[in-house]
């Protein structure tokens, strides 16, 4: 649900409007928690969750399938009717290449699964969706931003002692000026928008509530990786990489309840990717072989 990039509030719901059924619970009564890793009662994971989400596993799981759908439909229809319309000697397996081609199904795959998302919650649960997410915008917003800032340049240097492919699949969509400010756009708008609704919005609290902040933060944050692992041929060290994004951003989404304060911090990671992105090629003029080149892998 990224672009080939990149790259998810306060009041309790009421129980009467939560459905019986949800992911199992852990077999385990006493699951780890972070306070028996050493981190202190004090760690705002190690305390109880508080989630009370009006949806439960299956509407998770539904809405995982309805995006599966989507994604299929978008790519016959873009893909056949670029073929048809606009390039009739360009076979469809080459359309399948062109990054335009692959922006415009990504813009509208994030689109769908973001309305899907407010369609679900307020046409099933009969509740404001912001409310429920538990949007909450934060004050000190730029200091969220820095947050995902300081995320890329720490990150930076794991980048250096894992093994990071030379070539990725997401290189190819800075393959011209305009493909790159276009996924430079998405980065820092929609993808992380709908990202940090499906991931830390609506996922999160479910395992939260069952199973505790931290293993919501940590499968969240896997699944959020496994997501963008065939843009970067499928190497497991920015896997590592993209999981630490998001246990930060899980992190941050359980400290301050706020999906939002995820979000900027999604969007200062991207953004601050892009900004060096854009300043280290010259406006995208001046492309290394691969992206990862920016850190001197």
């Amino acid at each position: 649900m990224s672009s080939q990039d990149n790259p998810q509030i306060e009041p309790k719901l009421p129980l009467s409007s939560e459905p019986s059924s949800s992911f199992p619970r852990s077999p385990d009564d006493h699951p780890f928690s972070l306070s028996d890793a050493g981190l202190g009662q004090n760690s705002p994971l190690a305390q109880p969750s508080g989630e009370n989400p009006a949806w439960n596993g299956w509407d998770v799981l539904a809405i995982i399938g309805l995006a599966f759908v989507t994604i299929f439909i978008s790519q016959f229809v873009i893909l056949f009717g670029a073929h048809y319309l606009v390039y009739p000697r360009v076979p469809v397996a080459d359309l399948a290449q062109r990054p335009i081609l692959i922006l415009i199904m990504q813009f509208g795959i994030d689109g769908a699964v973001g309305l899907y998302l407010f369609l679900w919650v307020e046409g099933k649960y009969r509740v404001p969706f912001w409310k429920a997410i538990r949007w909450n915008w934060p004050g000190g917003w730029w200091k969220l931003l820095g947050v995902g800032a300081a995320t890329l340049l720490g990150l930076g240097m794991l980048e250096r002692i894992l093994p990071m492919p030379k070539d990725t699949p997401f290189d190819k969509l800075f393959s011209s000026p305009r493909d790159a400010y276009l996924i430079a756009l998405m980065a820092v708008s929609l993808g992380p928008l709908v990202e940090e609704l499906f991931f830390r919005g609506m996922f999160y609290p479910v395992l939260a509530k069952r199973w505790g902040a931290e293993w919501g933060v940590l499968v969240t944050a896997l699944l959020f990786g496994l997501m963008h692992l065939p843009q970067y041929g499928n190497a497991w060290g920015p896997l590592v990489v993209i999981f630490a994004v998001g246990v930060v951003c899980g992190t941050v989404r359980a400290a301050t309840g706020s999906v939002a304060a995820s979000f900027l911090v999604h969007v200062g990671y991207n953004g601050t990717q892009m900004l060096i992105a854009i300043l280290i090629t010259h406006g995208f003029t001046q492309m290394p072989k691969s992206l990862l080149e920016w850190n001197g892998v």
